[in-house]
This record gives structure tokens, sequence and C-alpha cells, in this order.
């Protein structure tokens, strides 16, 4: 299931709609953005990494279904090289940290309340998962989530961490 962020959004993200799995190949855009635990994470500092970033509302309930799965993932390959960030687009960071509490994740949570990665990155409905490998380069995207997408990372994790 998907879930489209409001039009206000979409029109914001400038003149011509383009998709996030137009970015497959390209450089990922860089930002810093803050975690709930109040540090600035910068993307570019996790060169040399296999990144996987999770966009994501509280509103979504496939956010709610994909979180733990991404959890487990986060959990197994974290040693192998995988940095996830999760990149939560609310404005109400206290009803993101509890959702993140309540599901037991553990990865980094950072807040886009001025929607500025967001756009960046093209979103443009949610859950969103972008795959970037060890030199920056974005290399898979995935919109939406379904049970068994999961797995769908997972086998491009394991390409990207053998690289």
């Amino acid at each position: 299931m998907r879930y489209v962020l409001p039009l206000v959004l979409l029109l914001a993200s400038g003149s011509g709609w383009s998709a996030p799995s137009d970015l497959v190949g390209q450089p990922a855009a860089d930002f810093a953005l803050r975690s709930l635990s109040h540090d600035n994470i910068r993307l570019s500092e996790q060169v040399g990494e296999v990144v996987l970033l999770n966009f994501w509302a509280t509103w979504c309930g496939p956010c709610r279904q994909e979180m733990p799965l991404l959890e487990e993932i986060y959990q197994k390959y974290r040693r192998a090289g995988l940095v996830l960030l999760s990149v939560n687009i609310d404005e109400d960071a206290a009803q993101a940290a509890e959702m993140a509490r309540t599901l037991g994740v553990s990865y980094p949570v950072l807040m886009d309340s001025r929607h500025e990665v967001t756009k960046a990155y093209q979103i443009g409905v949610m859950p969103v998962t972008v795959l970037i490998d060890r030199a920056g380069t974005i290399r898979y995207v995935s919109e939406g989530f379904k049970p068994g997408y999961e797995s769908r990372y997972t086998d491009k994790l394991r390409e990207l961490l053998n690289e």
C-alpha cells in the first residue's frame, strides 16, 4: 500500500515531477539532520558504508509494518557495514519518538520536519527506502511497502555489502 504525501509538499518540490527511482545511479544528496537523540548526522560522513535511508511518517500504516522488519535487517547487517538512517517527515518529534520507541527501533531516527531532504530525494509516497553504496551512489529505490519487500532490500544489501 502506498500513501501519497500532501499535494502541497509535491508542488513545493519544484517544477516538473520525477520519481525517486529516477535517482538510481546518481550521487546521493548530502544532508545533515538532527536525530531524536539530538545528534546531528551528516550523510557524507557515512561514505565507505552501505546506507539504507528510510523515509516514513507516523500517519503511515505501511511504515508501521515496515519498521520492525528494518530493525531486523539492521541488527543482522550492521556489523557487515550497514548504516540505517530513518528520516521522519512529521512536524511533531515527540510523536515520531513515541512510535519509534513502541516499535523497538534502535537505529537513528532523523527529523526532516521542514521537508528539505524529502524534497531532495523527490519523495512523494510513504514509505520510501533508498540504498546507497559505499561510494555514495544511489543504487536502489523502493516506493511503498507490502510484506515481502524486505526480502528485496536484503538481496540488494547483500550485493552492495559484498562489493
